[in-house]
């Protein structure tokens, strides 16, 4: 019996969509002085699925982890300063890591399928 591939259902304009709306939703929101634990979750939660996919899926573009790791070794800083002064922020600075964190995550999105990312994302809620 010929074993076949398992179904790759690919990553939709309204799932990149919601991706995309839950990163850039919480950087717009840190750079007018709205961010909160929420909009850092969302946008923390969104990069770590993808670089962990990425990681799994074995992705090509030979960038991608390495600037997705920057932008959430940035996170981790905004979240020690969050957690420990109740304050919020991605400063200026911490700002283009971030953005190109973004930018990288929406680039490869689109190489992922559904099922990794679903799996990945439960994966990672486990672990928190």
């Amino acid at each position: 019996m010929k074993k076949r591939k398992p179904l790759r259902v690919p990553v939709t304009g309204g799932l990149k969509d919601i991706y995309a709306m839950d990163m850039h939703a919480a950087y717009q929101a840190a750079c007018s002085d709205r961010f909160n634990v929420v909009a850092f979750g969302r946008l923390a939660a969104a990069l770590s699925v993808v670089r962990s996919s990425l990681e799994e899926h074995q992705t090509k573009l030979p960038l991608a982890i390495g600037t997705l790791d920057v932008a959430i070794k940035t996170l981790l800083a905004v979240r020690k300063k969050g957690d420990e002064t109740a304050v919020w922020e991605i400063t200026e600075s911490e700002r283009p890591s971030v953005l190109n964190g973004i930018t990288m995550a929406e680039q490869c999105i689109g190489t992922l399928d559904v099922a990794l990312l679903a799996k990945t994302a439960a994966k990672l809620l486990q672990n928190v």
